[in-house]
């Protein structure tokens, strides 16, 4: 049968390494967008606004065989996430569910179903690490929830099947992607080099000495497509990262080698991206005109409060891969290496200095 993949937020860092890869895998792919970035050439494009009454106009006619949601929009607070996110969800599958076409649709969340939401993290019962699927729901109000309630209803009333994929932070290349450590670290380090100014690990003590993982974004992009085209992983949840474990006193120092900086000893106190980096647009500015880079807006590159939010966690995170595994997958990606490749697509892509 033919696949036919619509990917919405196909511009950002899950959408843009799905799109390489099921283009790369001989799928039709169809993706929806804001259209303030470029996708993937090979995509055909739509720009819609998922909480407009027009988005069924505006997919009429698309006839997907595979849905992948992997898009969200910040709100000022979790009642507002919630119903903004809950309904984009609820807008798209009403929007190409009654036709028929759709054999499968994936949503992308993430840990913070264990967690809560960045306003509560810790606030609930926090499960004890590794994270595993079979730990369920907070009891904390958590958009992720409103979203997968609405992808359930949707494939039970139209008949297709669902997967729900929980990546952690995610490594991966998009240009003005709101949660994007891999480059802000490299923004970051840029930064440092260009001024001389310590490569200071701007998290708290428990993610600098405590176990952690990550997630490569072609890595939850294979993910993606075996859940969508395996019966194993039909109708099922699943935790996504790498398969290897660091702390970040171990691989701090070896980003730093990479840019050919020195890492700064842990501080005393925790010492976050946004709160020093007020004339981070000033000095990309000059670094972008000095070295030829095409993209001089830091704010296109850099998410300061998204890689705060990660690295200032008061707790482990780690997670537990072993449903993926029973069911038949069994890739992996190095961490270290998920970091250099990035950093060298920026430099060929000229968006930090080679």
């Amino acid at each position: 049968m033919n696949n036919k993949a619509l990917i919405i937020g196909s511009s950002g860092v899950v959408g843009s390494a799905l799109a390489e890869r099921l283009l790369a895998e001989g799928w039709q792919v169809a993706g929806v967008s804001r259209g303030r970035t470029p996708t993937v050439a090979g995509v055909t494009q739509i720009s819609a606004d998922l909480t407009s009454p027009g988005l069924a106009a505006a997919l009429a006619g698309v006839e997907p065989s595979h849905v992948f949601i992997t898009a969200w929009s910040r709100q000022a607070s979790e009642e507002e996430n919630i119903r903004v996110n809950g309904g984009m969800v609820e807008n798209v599958l009403a929007a190409v569910g009654p036709g028929g076409s759709v054999r499968h649709a994936a949503l992308v969340t993430g840990l913070k179903h264990y967690l809560g939401p960045f306003e509560a993290y810790g606030q609930g019962a926090v499960p004890v690490t590794p994270f595993r699927e079979e730990q369920g729901r907070q009891d904390v109000a958590n958009f992720y929830y409103a979203q997968e309630d609405r992808l359930f209803e949707a494939a039970a009333r139209h008949g297709f099947g669902w997967s729900v994929h929980r990546p952690h932070t995610i490594i991966g290349y998009a240009v003005g992607n709101a949660m994007n450590m891999g480059q802000t670290l490299a923004v970051y380090a840029s930064l440092c080099k260009h001024t001389g100014a310590p490569f200071v690990f701007p998290g708290s003590a428990a993610q600098w000495s405590g176990l952690t993982d990550m997630t490569d974004a072609r890595l939850l992009a294979r993910h993606l497509q075996w859940a969508a085209t395996h019966d194993a992983g039909h109708d099922e949840d699943f935790n996504v990262v790498n398969g290897d474990v660091f702390r970040w006193q171990w691989m701090w120092p070896r980003l730093a080698d990479y840019f050919g900086i020195e890492a700064a000893p842990l501080p005393a106190q925790t010492s976050p991206l946004e709160s020093r980096m007020a004339d981070a647009p000033r000095l990309w500015s000059e670094i972008a005109q000095k070295h030829g880079l095409v993209q001089a807006d830091v704010g296109k590159l850099a998410s300061w409060w998204h890689t705060d939010a990660d690295l200032g966690r008061p707790m482990e995170v780690i997670t537990d891969m072993t449903k993926s595994r029973k069911a038949g997958f069994l890739d992996y990606q190095s961490t270290p290496d998920a970091f250099f490749d990035l950093f060298e697509r920026l430099k060929r892509e000229k968006l930090i200095p080679a």
